[in-house]
């Protein structure tokens, strides 16, 4: 995964914005739909705020208050750090376990990393992100008609290499009970949001 994501860095924002291996794909409604995922990630309260698997800081830069970015690829962290301005900080490390102490911050964002983790790994997450902030947003993908709710991917990049990908889709209210109960900040056709 890490490799994946280190060599997709430079064109993973094509995923969010519908350009390059994406611009041809029937995603009906998709634009719309980031633009009301950004409005969500916008209207969080201001937080001490640790962004894990920032990726691009594609949605880490509409969080509100002090961000503290945080992902394995390099290559995604100086994305992010060019994105958020040389007076952030964006850390290059592992997600399990979090390189902080306990209680670092107030709330842990995450972004289409949680439907990646398999099993151990989610509760190992679960149990890192409870140590170090009160508070967990997770960001991931909507699960929809035709599409398995766990499934291993073939995702091919731009220069033709083929990576096999874990990927779990969600519906909103399990989502929110499967990380501990909470709440449900938006449910739609391609992404869900809930905190606790």
């Amino acid at each position: 995964m890490r490799a994946y994501y280190e060599r997709r860095a430079g064109e993973y924002d094509d995923w969010w914005l519908g350009e390059g291996l994406f611009a041809k794909q029937d995603r009906p409604g998709w634009g719309e739909e980031v633009a009301e995922l950004i409005a969500v990630v916008a209207s969080l309260e201001p937080a001490r705020t640790l962004d894990v698997a920032c990726g691009t800081g594609f949605l880490t830069q509409h969080l509100a208050g002090e961000v503290v970015g945080l992902d394995a690829s390099t290559a995604m962290v100086g994305l992010t750090q060019g994105r958020l301005g040389s007076g952030s900080l964006v850390v290059c490390a592992e997600a399990i376990p979090l390189p902080f102490r306990d209680g670092d911050f107030e709330r842990i964002f995450t972004s289409h990393f949680y439907g990646h983790l398999e099993r151990a790994e989610r509760e190992r997450f679960l149990e890192e992100a409870a140590r170090v902030a009160g508070e967990l947003v997770v960001v991931d993908a909507a699960l929809r008609d035709g599409v398995e709710p766990e499934t291993w991917q073939e995702r091919v990049l731009n220069d033709g290499s083929r990576h096999s990908v874990y990927k779990r889709y969600f519906d909103a209210s399990a989502l929110a009970e499967e990380i501990g109960g909470g709440r449900v900040l938006h449910a739609g056709r391609w992404f869900v949001a809930v905190a606790k």
